[in-house]
């Protein structure tokens, strides 16, 4: 038995939500009349499509996602947010992954989510899930305090996952070998650090981490359909 103190890290998107809560959010926003519907649509749909081949650019996607909220007061973009959590988010969350984060967190495990989305997107879903430890896309502030569209550090999303991970077991005084780690993703994207974890589980994976993993032999996670 491992005396190692675990830690439980989980993707978001398609992990612990049947839904991808950044491009849920640029929808959202097309239907509050912040986005062009057209135009934006048409750039939301090509930036996912680019995240799902693994060939997306996350710096032109922060700038184009977080535009909306940069042209507003942090205010309004709190009221939008609370609208997209009631409307959009709370009808997604799944007893299944609720119930996995809740066990994690039971068993005295360390438990963050990591993902590629954006703070201001994931900091209050991460709190509806009763998760703490947000390891997310951080954002520059300018003089003014509010956000620039550019990124902060490092972006948490594929390699940048476990170089963010690495920055936030460091700051708890711990190294990958001081801890016994496990990853749940559906993604390939993630495959850096489920390749970096002692225990990566694909979870409700896309048909090539599926592949990959039965040809590893790691755990395989349905907790429910992709939508």
């Amino acid at each position: 038995m491992s005396l190692r103190p675990k830690v439980t890290l989980f993707d978001l998107d398609h992990t612990l939500l049947p839904i991808d809560s950044d491009h849920s959010w640029g929808e959202f926003t097309q239907q509050i009349g912040w986005t062009d519907p057209v135009e934006f649509k048409r750039r939301n749909d090509t930036f996912y499509a680019h995240y799902i081949a693994g060939t997306l650019d996350v710096h032109d996607y922060v700038r184009f996602a977080v535009e909306a909220i940069r042209v507003r007061d942090q205010a309004q973009y709190e009221e939008a947010h609370a609208r997209f959590m009631r409307e959009w988010i709370l009808p997604a969350l799944r007893e299944p992954a609720t119930a996995l984060v809740r066990q994690h967190q039971q068993a005295g495990d360390t438990v963050a989510i990591v993902t590629a989305t954006n703070e201001f997107v994931t900091r209050p879903i991460a709190q509806a899930f009763g998760v703490a430890e947000l390891i997310a896309v951080e954002l520059e502030r300018g003089a003014d305090g509010w956000i620039t569209g550019e990124i902060a550090g490092v972006p948490s999303m594929r390699g940048g996952k476990v170089v963010r991970t690495q920055q936030w077991l460091a700051a708890r005084g711990w190294d990958w070998l001081d801890v016994e780690t496990t990853f749940y993703s559906d993604s390939t994207n993630d495959l850096p650090l489920l390749e970096q974890v002692d225990h990566p589980v694909a979870t409700n994976p896309d048909p090539r981490l599926r592949t990959l993993a039965l040809e590893r032999g790691w755990r395989i996670l349905d907790l429910f359909p992709k939508t």
